[in-house]
Order: structure tokens, then C-alpha cells, then sequence
């Protein structure tokens, strides 16, 4: 209680306007007391729904699975003399998370990383009573596990909209830190839509940004509004700075533990892509025309965009006529969709505005942001680009996944040249340059000569059966 009354103060303070003297009246009392009995009710509603995960793993697993909280391994303080910032302690054969139950027949949403490697599982209630619990099933894209214990008539959380909560508003946080008893704090939301947090971002990374005190052993436990519904469920914290915490969004807690329940796994969306947003793309200054979008950068094999008229380079500006800015805008809407629904890409290529129709398929696994060089360009020289090329033969094409022998095989590249600065890499397959095509080495390197002087080159590439795209800059 005490930590939260400057809190309450202050909420008080701001109610009387900034211009009143915070002095303490039978009228500021009783909203104090208010306050306090609704926070307090919160709590006392939905804590019986919260419970805790006693989790035995394997000994051999690495720090990052075996830490007291998963994913919060990454952002944890290193201790001194750590060799590296993601090093925990010795391993420990247990661990421990939150968790609250969405059925009353026994089954609990928690995070994957909390269950991740189990050997055995324990459920603790919070009225003292414990259960062995299995796997459902986990999703390691969204970070969501469902776990079943044998028990029925069980306290259920209530759902809340997490498409509805606003920044600013008050939420709370019930969870286990550092195997205490249960914990409440409360804090509002700073933020949302906010990605990145971890060392390899996916495209499920759509978190709620919270001030509510989140600690290690926290992770799995609610997120919850001022009417006890589950807004969302914390997943990690900021090891540097214990003031930034992010909880999965109740929307995508929903959709994934359902399925979860259903079939033991979840399915994905995916066009087969990977993006970026035009505003942070190499790509920039070589397209016109178009403000706003988001950039493909990779078309993966065997994918339903390999199979559409989509081209790496192509500008992907509405998905079904809603418009899209950002890469995490497109990510957001082709995950809305259904595996097996035909969108309509609006996109802009070389001047013009197409509509292509994709259907979407299952994803396979996470895509990684395409690696991005971050040094200076050299200009650019007259042994194109510093590039040395071959020919494609059918011996090579089936070695390296390609379709046809057709483009100009990279056999070499010039140490700290710009294509080298690009990222092209051996074996790649150079098929047009600057949207012309280039069936041979002598055609690629005629094009490429004749753009000596400009200040960057398209090239299209086929990389291991992936079509993608690098721009040579020349710095001229």
C-alpha cells in the first residue's frame, strides 16, 4: 500500500488541478479511499485465476532457457566479470513463472519461454493447492503456452479488449517475483504497437509498453485494467531500466491459446517476404513517386509471393485497400488474415501502381530482418563494382537451388568494394540490372560499366532460391 500511495497522490493532485494546494480534505480523503478499495477489489477478484509455474528443466539447457524468467535473460544488468552481457549464473534445475487460467476445466495461458525445456510442472493455486500440469501445446513465434491441470470448477480471468485500451490508461499486474507471494502493482500504459525488444525480432512482436512494476517470475502473469479484465500478459522486462515492461497483447493471447487447445500448435499467415519500411530502405532514393510504403527486400522459395508477380524492389503501399507505412503495419495486417485467404497487394513499380493478388500460406518459421551494411560507400570503380563474374551452368543451378541457368554467376568480390558494401555474396546470381536483364556475365557487365559515374545500381539477385535485391551505391 505504500508504494502505491504517491501514486494516488498524485492522481489526486491532477483531479484538483495543477494551480490547488494538495491539501487533504473529508472530499480527498474519501477519493483516496475509493481508490484504494477498487484497486484493492482488483486484486481480490482476480488473483485466484493467477497461479504459479514450478518448472523442472534439464541441466544441460543454456543460461537463456534455464534463467527465472526466459526472454527477461536478455535484458538482465551482466554481473561483473560476466564474459558476455547474455551470460547468466550456473544453470539452475528450477525455475519459476506465473500463469492464470482461461477455462475453468484446468487450462492456463502462461509464456513459452516460462515452460521452455520442462521436464516436470507444477501448477501452485492460490489458495495453497498443487497440481501436475502438461503441455498443451506452445507457440514459440508468439511466445504463448497453454498448460492442463486435472481440476474443475476453477476461478477464471475475464478477457478485456486490448484493441480498445489507450496510452495513458491505469493498469495492474499480479505475478510472482523472486518466489514471493503474489505481487500487484499498478501503472499505466505507456505505449503500444512497440517491437524490437528482443535480439531477433518477429513479425508477433506488436507488445504493450507498461510502467506496472514487472519482475522476474512475473513472466505469464495478467495484465489487467481497472475492471480486472485481462488486457495482456507479461513477457519481458528491461534488465537496464526495470521501468520499461511489455506485455503480448489479450487480442493475440486469444487467438493463439485457442488454437493451442484445438490442435496443440498454432498456425501463421505469411506471404513468403521480407520487408522494410521505404523510409529506412536502401531503396529510397532510387524510387519516386511514392512517399509512404513498405520495400520487399527477400522473396522466399516455394512461398505464395514466389508464385504471385511480386518482385523483390516492388513497393508495397495497401493490403486489400488499407494502407500501410511501416513494415510492422504490413506484418500486423497479413497476420489479421486467414492461412488460405487471396489478398490484394496495392504496389508501385518503376513509376506504376499495380494490384497483386497473393494467397497466403503457412508460415514456416520467424523471418529475420535482412542484414543491413552501415559504413561508408568508396566510389565505385571501373571493374564492376567489384565484382568478378561466371557463367551459370546447369551443374551450378542445381548445386545452388535456381530455377533456370540464365544471369551471372558471382565468383568473387573485391574486399571493402561497393558490392561488397551491399552485401552481395558469393554465388549469388545476378539477374537484371537496374530492372534490365542480364542472361549472361558479358551482358551484366556491360550494364553495369554503363552506370559508372551514377550514384547507385539496382541489381536483382538469386540467392540460394530466394529472389532478393542490393543496391550498389557508387557515391558519385
Amino acid at each position: 500500500m505504500i508504494r502505491i500511495f504517491p501514486f494516488l497522490g498524485c492522481v489526486l493532485i491532477a483531479s484538483a488541478g495543477w494551480a490547488q494546494p494538495p491539501t487533504t480534505t473529508p472530499d480527498a480523503a474519501a477519493v483516496l479511499r475509493q481508490l484504494d478499495d477498487g484497486f484493492a477489489q482488483v486484486f481480490e477478484k482476480t488473483a485466484p485465476s493467477v497461479v504459479v509455474i514450478d518448472v523442472s528443466k534439464k541441466s544441460s539447457l543454456t543460461d537463456e532457457e534455464n534463467g527465472a524468467d526466459g526472454l527477461d535473460s536478455f535484458f538482465r544488468t551482466p554481473r561483473a566479470g560476466a564474459p558476455s552481457p547474455f551470460q547468466m549464473p550456473e544453470p539452475s534445475a528450477r525455475s519459476e513463472g506465473s500463469g492464470f487460467f482461461i477455462r475453468a476445466d484446468g487450462m492456463i495461458v502462461t509464456n513459452n519461454h516460462v515452460v521452455a525445456g520442462a521436464e516436470k510442472i507444477t501448477v501452485k493455486l492460490k489458495d495453497g493447492r498443487q497440481f501436475p500440469a502438461k503441455l498443451v501445446g506452445a507457440d514459440e513465434m508468439t511466445d504463448i503456452a497453454v498448460l492442463k491441470i486435472e481440476a474443475s470448477g476453477l476461478p477464471v480471468a475475464t478477457w478485456g479488449d486490448s484493441d480498445k485500451v489507450r496510452i495513458g490508461q491505469l493498469v495492474c499486474a499480479i505475478g510472482v517475483p523472486y518466489a514471493l507471494e503474489y505481487s500487484f502493482t499498478i501503472g499505466c500504459v505507456s505505449g503500444k504497437g512497440r517491437s524490437g525488444m528482443t535480439p531477433e525480432t518477429t513479425p508477433y512482436e506488436d507488445y504493450l509498453q507498461t510502467s506496472a512494476l514487472i519482475n522476474p517470475g512475473n513472466s505469464g502473469g495478467p495484465l489487467l485494467d481497472v475492471e480486472g479484465r485481462v488486457v495482456g500478459m507479461a513477457t519481458l522486462v528491461n534488465g537496464l531500466n526495470r521501468g520499461l515492461a511489455f506485455a503480448i497483447p489479450a487480442q493475440m493471447l486469444k487467438e493463439v491459446s485457442q488454437q493451442l487447445m484445438e490442435t496443440g500448435r498454432a498456425s501463421h499467415p505469411a506471404l513468403g517476404i521480407r520487408i522494410e519500411t521505404l523510409a529506412d530502405s536502401s531503396l529510397r532514393d532510387q524510387i519516386a513517386g511514392v512517399e509512404k510504403g513498405v520495400v520487399v527486400t527477400t522473396i522466399e522459395p516455394d512461398t505464395p509471393a514466389y508464385k504471385s508477380d511480386l518482385r523483390p524492389a516492388d513497393v508495397i503501399t495497401a493490403i486489400d485497400g488499407t494502407p500501410v507505412a511501416t513494415a510492422q503495419e504490413l506484418r500486423r495486417q497479413v497476420l489479421a488474415r486467414k492461412i488460405g485467404q487471396t489478398v490484394t497487394l496495392s504496389v508501385w513499380r518503376g513509376g506504376k501502381a499495380l494490384k497483386i493478388a497473393v494467397t497466403a500460406g503457412e508460415m514456416p518459421a520467424p523471418l529475420s530482418a535482412r542484414p543491413a551494411a552501415d559504413r561508408p560507400s568508396p566510389a565505385l570503380s571501373a571493374t564492376a563494382c567489384g565484382l568478378h563474374l561466371g557463367e551459370v551452368t546447369r551443374a551450378i543451378a542445381d548445386k545452388l537451388g535456381l530455377k533456370t541457368v540464365s544471369g551471372a554467376l558471382v565468383t568473387g568480390i573485391d574486399p571493402e568494394s561497393p558490392a561488397a558494401i551491399a552485401g552481395i555474396q558469393k554465388d549469388d546470381v545476378i539477374t537484371e540490372v537496374d530492372s534490365k536483364p542480364a542472361p549472361d556475365p558479358a551482358t551484366a557487365r556491360k550494364l553495369l560499366e554503363s552506370h559508372v559515374g551514377t550514384k547507385a545500381v539496382l541489381l536483382f539477385i538469386e540467392r540460394k532460391g530466394q529472389k532478393t535485391y542490393a543496391v550498389v551505391k557508387t557515391d558519385k
